[in-house]
């Protein structure tokens, strides 16, 4: 009886030790788990690593997680559930998530450099995962300025605007003074969200963008153009070189194929002149418009108000007929011929002289002979008496 209690005994313990794995009953027993072992970056990065630790025991595990052997002068941060972190409360058999913030340092050397992170149970139980980081270039503290389109082409009228952007490689928050050193006579402004400006700030390791804003001098000549821009403090500065490229400039002028300006006219008449149109800048001017502006009841006509195009250093001759009003009265009348195409204008102002017309000087004399044929007639019927 004795031997079949025993051995029934046996058999529920073999079964027991079969339902449960060995595992579940060891003391201690935690493991670190990351996939991020080998991580490659530059100076100045921050690392965020997600960590598992597991626990493996058939107990509550309070678990303490610890960095060690960080390179001097690296910083890191233990997070949780977005509080920072000393220890960690584990169910059996299961795990928790936690993240590790490294911050790798602006003045660096290229290498590879590791640390190991420890996770340590109240029973003594030391887990330890190394892990590795490539810096893969040596580390600065400086300053960069950077554009993505140093590089800009257009017409000499044209304003061009450049996006740079300031990154501040330094350990310290900066003001930097702006500067551009661009050839006499142009203008050069530099912009945050719209506004001038002549200095910006950036934080340790961040950008700030900025727009510099060129505008050539009208007279500039076809041809490449070098603007070096800088932004500099007491300790740090740097600068990029940007380029302008003028394709050629835009310029007319309104005249006669004489030169003169000046006519005289009579009152109520016409008067025909040759107008000239001439291109004297570098590149096509389309569609050249013709307009006018006349005193009062005078008319300006032109036999083609509309010129297709004018190449450069061309003349285009239009006929223009300027007709008085017929009040008017003998005098000086400024008569303005404008000519717009694209991208420039020209204008000359005519001066005309009117003179009264001969009708009324010849009712003139008219009117005097007869008063003075009345005084005659006059005189020699009453004088006698």
């Amino acid at each position: 009886m004795r031997k079949k209690r025993f051995a029934l005994l046996m058999a529920v313990m073999l079964v027991m030790v079969g339902a449960f794995p060995a595992s579940s009953f060891a003391v201690g027993g935690i493991e670190l788990y990351t996939p991020y072992t080998g991580i490659a970056v530059t100076p100045g990065e921050s690392i965020n690593y997600s960590f598992e630790v597991m626990n493996e025991t058939a107990e509550i595990q309070q678990v303490s997680i610890e960095v060690a052997n960080l390179p001097e002068q690296w910083s890191y941060e233990l997070i949780s559930g977005g509080w920072q972190l000393h220890e960690l409360a584990i169910k059996p058999n299961e795990f928790t998530d936690f993240s590790i913030n490294v911050d790798v340092p602006l003045e660096v050397e290229k290498g590879t450099y590791s640390f190991d992170v420890i996770a340590r149970n109240r029973s003594g139980v030391v887990e330890t995962l190394p892990v590795q980081i490539d810096v893969t270039e040596e580390g600065t503290f400086r300053t960069e300025l950077t554009s993505e389109q140093p590089n800009m082409e257009g017409h000499a009228d044209s304003t061009f605007t450049y996006k740079v952007t300031l990154r501040n490689r330094t350990a310290e928050e900066q003001r930097y003074a702006l500067k551009a050193n661009a050839p006499e006579g142009w203008g050069v402004s530099f912009q945050v969200d719209g506004e001038n400006v002549t200095s910006v700030t950036a934080e340790s390791n961040a950008t700030k963008d900025f727009d510099v804003v060129v505008t050539p001098p009208p007279e500039v000549e076809a041809g490449d153009y070098s603007i070096p821009i800088s932004a500099s403090t007491n300790s740090t500065n740097a600068e990029v070189n940007l380029e302008t490229v003028i394709t050629g400039n835009y310029a007319m002028e309104v005249s006669t194929p004489s030169g003169k300006l000046s006519e005289d006219i009579t009152a109520g008449r016409e008067k025909t002149i040759q107008l000239a149109v001439t291109n004297t800048g570098s590149v096509p001017i389309n569609d050249v418009k013709l307009s006018a502006q006349q005193p009062v009841d005078w008319t300006v006509t032109f036999a083609q108000d509309t010129i297709p195009v004018i190449e450069p250093g061309q003349t285009e001759t239009v006929q223009t007929t300027i007709q008085a009003s017929k009040d008017a009265i003998a005098g000086d009348y400024i008569v303005s011929i404008e000519a717009n195409g694209a991208g420039t204008a020209g204008k000359a102002d005519f001066r005309m002289q009117v003179e009264t017309s001969l009708l009324w000087g010849w009712i003139g004399v008219l009117i005097i002979a007869c008063v003075l044929a009345g005084i005659y007639y006059m005189m020699r019927k009453y004088g006698r008496r």
